[in-house]
């Protein structure tokens, strides 16, 4: 339950939208290493309950964060305020608040668009990232090699067309119970969605997760990361396939292990939480002390 962890709310000042502020849940005490947590679509910082009690029992400050669009008080509604660029200034903006100073390092962690995010920050800001672990979210660069390759990325990826309609996708997605939006979760072997579910039908709250589909430019790459890297992906994930999650080991030029899941599908924190919490300590552990 979300009520074992400290509830956390960042004030961050953002140079077009102001005074803004982020939930999030936290673990651990606050002199630990810091480990920032980022959720995708269309979770929240709830899905990494599994990691936050292990990492804070380890010695580590871990903290999840309700991004830009999932926080009710950091809602903003016009597109352009969901691009990459946006995205990255509110994690360096985080990282700056729990690590105590400007410039901060923290270990960066990301599921779905938070890898994304994550794979961004640690390429254009190396120096801000301790460590690197991405779930899910290949490289954005061997994701579009893949997507332009006649493989089978393109069919997987086709959802995100109706995503990228403003209304129809909020009315596809939220009809009939939002049967549509839970399938999604279930499909991939996640039934455990009510949660998530009713976060979203909060008003403004899909359209808001959405944003980030529309913002989305092609070709939004970044370069190679130079950080140690852990790569953990599932195998029976059906929107990101293995050319991709293969094809990411071309980008990291750091220190890099890549984790394929046997038979694990897309939401790889919950449904196999011990497997990945254990490799995620382990990767910790081999750069740095927890505290």
């Amino acid at each position: 339950m979300d009520e074992a962890f400290e509830r956390i709310r960042l004030p961050v000042v953002d140079p077009v939208l102001g005074a803004v502020v982020f939930d999030g849940l936290a673990a651990g005490a606050p002199q630990g290493r810091v480990v920032l947590l980022l959720h995708g679509f269309p979770q929240s910082a709830a899905m990494w309950r599994g990691q936050l009690g292990a990492l804070g029992a380890a010695g580590y400050r871990a903290v999840a964060i309700d991004q830009r669009g999932y926080s009710p008080d950091a809602r903003p509604v016009p597109v352009p305020s969901y691009v990459s660029a946006h995205l990255v200034a509110d994690t360096l903006s985080f990282a700056d608040l729990l690590g105590g100073a400007p410039g901060a390092a923290v270990d960066l962690v990301g599921h779905d668009w938070g890898g994304f995010v994550a794979w961004h920050v640690a390429a254009r800001h190396p120096e801000r990232v301790r460590t690197l672990t991405v779930v899910s979210t290949p490289h954005p660069a061997a994701l579009s090699q893949a997507l332009t390759s006649g493989g089978d990325q393109t069919a997987r990826s086709a959802y995100i067309r109706l995503f990228r309609q403003p209304g129809e996708a909020e009315r596809v997605l939220l009809e009939g119970d939002a049967r549509r939006l839970r399938a999604m979760f279930v499909a991939s072997g996640l039934p455990a969605c009510d949660g998530y579910v009713d976060r979203m039908t909060e008003p403004g709250a899909l359209t808001a997760a959405l944003n980030w589909y529309r913002a989305a430019k092609r070709g939004d790459t970044p370069g190679e990361v130079t950080v140690p890297t852990l790569y953990v992906w599932g195998d029976g994930d059906p929107a990101l396939g293995r050319e991709a999650a293969e094809g990411t080991a071309a980008h990291v030029r750091g220190p890099y292990r890549f984790e394929p899941l046997p038979g694990v599908g897309h939401w790889v924190p919950e449904t196999a939480s011990s497997l990945f919490t254990t490799l995620l300590l382990e990767h910790l552990a081999a750069y740095g002390t927890a505290r």
